[in-house]
């Protein structure tokens, strides 16, 4: 039987971000969604999967999930059969960047969230294709849905996040790195240099996309993991 393929939602979202890939690729695997809003730090979010986790599979993240994904392939790697990280950082907040998250942390707890949300958050998640419009309203509904409370949660659990370009350099499994070209929350540069750390790690990159590839061009996304699924376990 195929192995059992695990789906680790980015900030702000939760599994609808995955309809497509969970359609698809779920014909011939069980596919699970697992939520990354229930800790404080990315360490905690880790340890609290890895109980309910199966024993073996394969893992994909997005954004903060993908931050998650790498936690659990530094903790327990003889589990992680293959690993896709899309739009992924692996580096911990710059100062600046730490700093940036404080106004949004504070407008969310302030009670304009959703002001918030449309003014500094979509406009940056989301790039300028034809399914923009249906992709920024898909995220703010998710968004929402979560709440102000995990979005600070969240906010706050990336800003604590560790450097993880040492685990990088330990993978050894089949790894696909997934960028979208007019990603502006993890450039393609940032992404381009993560796989370069990665022995073996094959990188696409989807044109025209922004961070939120999943709801910009699924059919993308899905084309890139069903490839990455039937990569050889063995690479060298």
């Amino acid at each position: 039987m195929a192995e059992p393929l695990v789906l680790l939602p980015g900030m702000m979202c939760d599994a609808r971000v995955w309809a497509t890939q969970l359609t698809v690729l779920s014909y011939e695997r069980p596919v699970t969604v697992a939520p990354v809003c229930t800790g404080d730090r990315i360490e905690e979010i880790a340890s609290g999967l890895l109980s309910s986790l199966p024993q073996k599979f394969a893992l994909c993240g997005h954004g903060m999930g993908g931050i998650v994904a790498l936690e659990l392939a530094r903790r327990a790697p003889e589990r992680v059969i293959r690993l896709a990280l899309l739009g992924t950082n692996a580096l911990m907040d710059t100062p600046q960047e730490a700093a940036d998250r404080e106004p949004r942390m504070i407008a969310a707890r302030a009670g304009r969230f959703d002001g918030m949300l449309q003014s500094e958050v979509l406009p940056r998640y989301v790039g300028p294709g034809l399914r923009q419009q249906a992709a920024m309203a898909e995220l703010q509904d998710m968004a929402l849905s979560l709440g102000a409370d995990i979005y600070v949660r969240q906010e706050r659990a990336m800003q604590r996040r560790r450097d993880q370009q040492g685990t990088l350099r330990r993978i050894t499994q089949p790894t696909l790195v997934l960028a979208g070209s007019d990603d502006q929350v993890v450039p393609l540069k940032r992404q381009e240099f993560m796989a370069e750390l990665i022995p073996y790690a094959k990188l696409g990159v989807l044109d025209g996309v922004g961070h939120m590839s999943m709801l910009e061009d699924p059919e993308g996304v899905t084309e890139a993991l069903y490839a990455w699924m039937r990569q050889p376990l063995v690479l060298r």
